[in-house]
C-alpha cells in the first residue's frame, strides 16, 4: 500500500487538455444542458458543426431548411418547456436570417441563444466573402451580444450568455464566433468568473411593505380586475396567479402571451384582451376601479388609446423589468420584482375584496350581452368552427398549439380553451408569419410524447413550408390545421372595415382569377391553388382536403389519430372577420362586435 502510494506521489499531474474554441463551445452547451440545438451549416460555422458530430451521443442536432427554421424551432423549444433555446447559422447572409427571430424572442421575452459564425478576425471590416457585422446588425433586438476575438473567453462569454437570457426579463444572447476563433486552441477554464459590471445577478424581490400595499388595496377594490401576460408564463407563476384569483373572487384577463396562465374555462377567466380579445373583458377593465397588473407591458393592442385605458381605476404594476415600470402608463402601485414570488408573498396575506357581488353581476351581464359567437347558420365551415370543434375534441389530450400571424392567430385566441400555460405558442409582440409551422416543430422536438399541432393560415403557412422536409427526415410528426382562404385575411379585414373593401394585393391565387378583385362566395375545389395536400404528400406527409361542414369532424378525427405528420387543409370563406375589434389607437367606446 505505501508502496503504491509512493508510486502514485511520483506521477506528473496529467497535462492540461489543450482543446479548440468550437470544442469549447459545444462542451459549454453540454455543461448548460442544452440537449437540442437547430443549426445550419455553412463556411464560417464547419468547425462549430465537425465539434458538433463529437458530442452525438449528448446533443441533438436539428437541421431546418432555413435559418428561420432554427431561430423559431429554438423558439418553439424554449416556449413550450420554459427551458433556454438555441439555434446556430453561418455568417452573413446565415447569420441575417435569423435576425427576425432573435427580434421575435426579444419581443416577447424568451430565453434564446443565437451562435452565430463569423469570417475571420484579419478581414473582419473588409467586406469579406459573407461578411456581416451581425452584432451591429442585432444591437437593439438582443438583450445581449458578443463578438469573441479570442479563444481564451469563450467559456466565459458562454457561462454570462446563458446567465444573461434566463435571469431577470428573458430574452435572446447573441454570440458571434469567428472561424479562426473557433479553430485557436487552449485550455478551457469553464468555471472562470462573469464580467457583467451592472448586471444583477439576484432577482429583484417586492418588499414586505409592497405587498401589504397590494394587498390593502385588493381589501378595499370594489371591481377590481388582474391583467395578466407573459410574465406570468415565463415566471412559471400559473398556480400562483389562480390562488389569488380564487382566494380573492377577482376576474382575469389575460394577453396574448398570458393564455393558459389561468384556464380558460375558469369561471374567473375573461379570455384575452385588447384588439380582438373578449368585448367583456375589456369593457371589465374599462370599469374596474382596481387594475392588478402583473408580467404586463402595456402593449398598444391592449391599451389603444392609452389616456382613456383604466382611466379611473388604480393601478398596480408588478414586473421583473424596472424599464417597463410607468413606461406606458403610471402606476399607482409601482412594484419591481420577480412575479412568482411577488404573488406567492400576496397570497399569504390578501384577504377577499368586500363583497363582490354586484361586480360578478355585472361582468356576468357582459358576457350574456356580448358573447364569442359565430355564425352557425353558414354553409362554409367557419375558421372559428373548425378551432372550436378542435379544442372540444383535444381538452383531454392537452395538446401544444402553435399559430402563424393573422385571423387565425386571433381565433385561435379566442376560441381554443387554453387549460396549462406553454401550450399556447405565438408571435405576439412582433407579429411574425412564417413563425407556426417550426416553432410547432421545436416543441415537438421538446415534448415527443405530447400532441403538437399548428393552427395556420395559408399565407403564414407558405413563408417557412420548407420546415415540412425537416419535420419528416427528424421524425416529428406535429399536425397542421390549415385554415385556407387563398388571402391575407387579416389585411383584407381591415381593407373592407378602412378601405372600401379595396384590393391592393392581398388575394394569392392566380391574378385572372375574380377572387383577385374580391368577387365570389367561397373558392372550389377545382380552384385551389396551390395544392397543399399534393405539396404535404411531396414531403411525405398525409393530408386531406376538406371542403364540406359535413366532413369537418371526421377530417379532424384523422388528424388527430393519424400517427405521423399530417395537414388538414380546410377551406375557409375569406369574407369572415375577426370580432370583437377595437380600432388601432381607439377605445373600448369604439367596440366593433359587428
Amino acid at each position: 500500500m505505501a508502496q503504491a502510494k509512493k508510486q502514485q506521489a511520483g506521477k506528473k499531474p496529467a497535462k492540461p487538455q489543450m482543446t479548440s474554441g468550437a470544442d469549447i463551445a459545444v462542451q459549454c452547451l453540454v455543461n448548460h444542458g442544452v440537449d437540442t440545438i437547430f443549426a445550419y451549416p455553412g463556411g464560417c460555422t464547419i468547425p462549430l458543426h465537425q465539434a458538433l458530430t463529437r458530442f452525438r451521443d449528448k446533443l441533438r442536432v436539428i437541421l431546418p431548411r432555413h435559418e428561420q427554421g432554427c431561430g423559431f424551432g429554438a423558439q418553439g423549444y424554449a416556449r413550450s418547456t420554459g427551458k433556454i433555446g438555441v439555434c446556430m447559422a453561418t455568417s452573413g447572409p446565415g447569420a441575417t436570417n435569423l435576425v427576425t427571430t432573435i427580434a421575435d424572442a426579444k419581443m416577447d421575452s424568451i430565453p434564446m441563444i443565437a451562435i452565430t459564425g463569423q469570417v475571420t478576425t484579419s478581414v473582419i471590416g473588409t467586406d469579406a466573402f459573407q461578411e456581416t457585422p451581425i452584432v451591429e446588425v442585432c444591437r437593439s433586438v438582443t438583450k445581449h451580444h458578443y463578438l469573441v476575438t479570442d479563444v481564451n473567453d469563450v467559456a466565459r462569454v458562454f457561462k454570462e450568455a446563458f446567465h444573461v437570457a434566463t435571469t431577470g426579463r428573458q430574452g435572446p444572447v447573441l454570440i458571434d464566433l469567428p472561424k479562426n476563433v473557433q479553430l485557436d486552441k487552449t485550455v478551457p477554464d469553464y468555471n472562470a468568473a462573469m464580467n457583467l459590471p451592472g448586471y444583477s445577478e439576484d432577482a429583484p424581490l417586492a418588499s414586505a411593505d409592497q405587498i401589504a400595499q397590494v394587498a390593502a388595496a385588493i381589501k378595499s377594490a370594489k371591481q377590481p380586475v388582474i391583467y395578466a401576460g407573459g410574465g406570468v408564463i415565463s415566471s412559471d407563476a400559473s398556480d400562483e396567479l389562480v390562488k389569488l384569483a380564487e382566494k380573492t373572487g377577482i376576474p382575469v384577463a389575460t394577453t396574448l402571451t398570458g393564455l393558459g396562465g389561468i384556464p380558460g374555462d375558469h369561471e374567473l377567466a375573461l379570455g384575452m384582451v385588447g384588439m380582438h380579445g373578449t368585448a367583456y373583458s375589456n369593457l371589465t377593465l374599462d370599469d374596474a376601479d382596481l387594475l392588478l397588473a402583473v408580467g404586463v407591458r402595456f402593449d398598444d393592442r391592449v391599451t389603444g388609446k392609452v389616456s382613456e385605458f383604466v382611466k379611473h381605476g388604480k393601478i398596480v404594476h408588478i414586473d421583473v423589468d424596472p424599464s417597463e415600470i410607468n413606461k406606458v402608463k403610471a402606476a399607482h402601485i409601482p412594484i419591481v420584482s420577480d412575479l412568482k414570488y411577488a404573488l406567492s408573498e400576496l397570497n399569504k396575506v390578501v384577504e377577499p375584496a368586500e363583497d363582490l357581488t354586484k361586480w360578478h353581476k355585472k361582468v356576468d351581464g357582459w358576457k350574456k350581452a356580448y358573447p364569442m359567437k359565430f355564425d352557425t347558420r353558414s354553409e362554409h365551415i367557419l375558421p372559428q368552427e373548425a378551432i372550436a370543434m378542435l379544442s372540444e375534441m383535444t381538452k383531454d389530450l392537452d395538446p401544444i398549439i402553435a399559430t402563424g400571424v393573422g385571423q387565425h392567430q386571433m381565433w385561435t385566441a379566442q376560441f381554443f380553451k387554453y387549460r396549462r400555460p406553454r401550450r399556447s405558442l405565438t408571435s405576439a409582440g412582433l407579429g411574425t408569419m412564417g413563425f407556426g409551422l417550426p416553432a410547432a416543430m421545436g416543441a415537438k422536438a421538446a415534448n415527443p410524447d405530447k400532441l403538437v399541432i399548428d393552427i395556420d393560415g395559408d399565407g403564414s403557412f407558405q413563408m417557412n413550408i420548407q420546415e415540412m422536409g425537416t419535420c419528416h427526415c427528424e421524425k416529428l410528426p406535429v399536425k397542421v390545421l390549415l385554415l385556407n382562404n387563398m388571402h391575407l385575411g387579416m389585411v383584407v379585414q381591415w381593407e373592407d372595415r378602412f378601405n372600401a373593401g379595396n384590393r391592393a394585393h392581398t388575394y394569392l391565387g392566380p391574378i385572372d382569377h375574380p377572387e383577385a378583385v374580391g368577387e365570389g362566395d367561397g373558392i372550389g375545389p377545382d380552384q385551389r391553388y396551390p395544392d397543399y395536400v399534393t405539396i404535404a404528400k411531396g414531403y411525405n406527409w398525409s393530408g386531406r382536403h376538406v371542403w364540406e361542414k359535413s366532413e369537418l369532424a371526421d377530417a379532424l378525427r384523422e388528424m388527430l389519430e393519424t400517427p405521423g405528420a399530417y395537414l388538414l387543409d380546410v377551406q375557409v370563406p375569406y369574407q369572415e372577420h375577426v370580432l370583437p375589434m377595437i380600432p388601432s389607437g381607439l377605445t373600448v367606446k369604439d367596440l366593433i362586435c359587428e
